[in-house]
């Protein structure tokens, strides 16, 4: 079934043809997938906290209710018990490695397990570690940049935008260059559990990138134990809170974690950021004069077209929220990229203005679950948005892509082609 489902998405003129049914919001609509704004717009003014009639799940659009939802613990990230969840617990039994990845998963927990693993990873995690990546980052866009330079054109995102993120984080948890190419491959696998629908194969190809990502750290766990050095990795196994220190299943879950979610938001942070600015020459000129700006420039292109553009929720009591009467284990998807263009937040919301100077987008969430990566997705969009824009001044490119990915969740192109000279 989810192989159909999958292939249904893929395919588009399905999502067309069927579109009546989702009501006033389809995530997969080929229209929504190239531009969703529009759709938010009509949902705020129209049907702000709004039952999708196919979906079964509430959708909140506007930022003062996305907000309330996300600081709200009635809502909780936790869908273990949702029947859904329950069903694919039954589906996986036989398969306990894909089980404990996905239960142990910091995105997936709430409470107490929440507050350990993240003060937990968080130690390791911290601001000074993220602030001396900035020399290797800087080095990694250089060789992305000199690679590309003699023919005068590269594809943004196969180029450029994907393995930057790739590169950092695999030398981050101290994963060796030999190991690269498959550490790429999980990845891009591992970031269908995000979105089941927006993958191919059904979960086949998650089932092996998580056995085999597993059997890979269970042997640098076991290197780095005997042997700590200066990388992520070793920091997760020496960081404690309380006396309890992370066991393998919860370490290796929290590696996957790093490496679904960590490159593709940078990905499509730096892939969306350069269609924007392409599409807003005014923007890309102002920045190009002024490298100042890029700490507000990064910030507005953020907010402006977020790389994630819903999270999800699930309602934990019965409550009333917004004047709708919510019922317990309902999901609520909270659409972080609708909120991120309300005018009753954001004055002018659709204009690009690289100096706006707000960082109080949702782009990377709210809360106990805001993005633990957000510091080094920020650090590596200024490194990569500024050398891009000082060593091709000139660059050109369409902003409307070939095409965009094929995910409800996550947004960017899958190509972006540039010319350099």
């Amino acid at each position: 079934m989810l192989r159909f489902l999958q292939r249904v998405i893929r395919l588009g003129w399905p999502m067309r043809l069927l579109g009546f049914l989702f009501g006033r919001y389809n995530p997969w609509h080929p229209r929504h997938r190239q531009d969703p704004y529009p759709d938010y717009r009509r949902l705020r003014e129209e049907a702000p906290i709004y039952r999708s009639p196919l979906l079964r799940i509430w959708i909140v659009s506007r930022y003062d209710d996305v907000v309330a939802v996300l600081r709200d613990r009635r809502f909780s990230a936790d869908r273990r018990e949702l029947p859904l969840a329950k069903l694919l617990e039954r589906l996986f039994a036989p398969d306990p490695g894909l089980l404990g990845f996905v239960n142990t998963n910091l995105l997936n927990l709430d409470g107490p397990d929440h507050a350990r693993l993240r003060g937990l990873v968080s130690k390791a995690f911290t601001p000074r570690r993220v602030q001396a990546l900035r020399p290797r980052i800087e080095a990694v866009v250089a060789d992305l940049l000199d690679a590309v330079e003699p023919a005068g054109e590269m594809d943004l995102v196969r180029d450029f935008a994907h393995p930057l993120p790739v590169i950092v984080i695999a030398e981050l948890l101290g994963v060796p260059v030999k190991d690269r190419a498959d550490f790429r491959r999980w990845s891009e696998a591992l970031v269908q559990i995000l979105d089941p629908l927006s993958g191919e194969g059904g979960m086949a190809p998650v089932v092996e990138a998580v056995n085999e990502l597993a059997a890979y750290f269970r042997g640098m766990l076991a290197e780095r134990r005997a042997e700590p050095r200066e990388d992520l990795l070793s920091a997760m196994i020496a960081a404690e809170e309380s006396g309890r220190s992370l066991d393998e299943t919860e370490l290796i879950s929290l590696c996957g974690l790093i490496l679904a979610a960590g490159h593709e938001t940078t990905t499509n942070l730096i892939g969306n950021g350069v269609r924007a600015l392409l599409a807003n020459p005014g923007e890309r000129k102002r920045l190009a004069e002024d490298p100042g700006l890029i700490d507000s420039a990064v910030e507005e292109l953020l907010r402006f077209d977020s790389p994630v553009q819903f999270t999800e929720r699930v309602v934990t009591e019965d409550l009333d929220f917004g004047g709708r009467r919510l019922r317990r284990n309902q999901l609520v998807w909270v659409l972080l990229g609708s909120a991120n263009r309300d005018p009753a937040h954001f004055p002018e919301p659709d204009r690009l203005d690289l100096a706006r100077g707000d960082r109080s987008h949702l782009a990377f969430g709210l809360g106990n679950h805001f993005c633990l990566g957000a510091g080094l997705a920020r650090l590596e969009a200024q490194v990569a948005l500024s050398a891009l824009l000082r060593r091709f001044p000139d660059l050109r490119g369409d902003p409307d892509p070939p095409g965009w990915k094929p995910s409800a969740v996550l947004r960017g192109p899958t190509a972006l082609p540039l010319e350099l000279r």
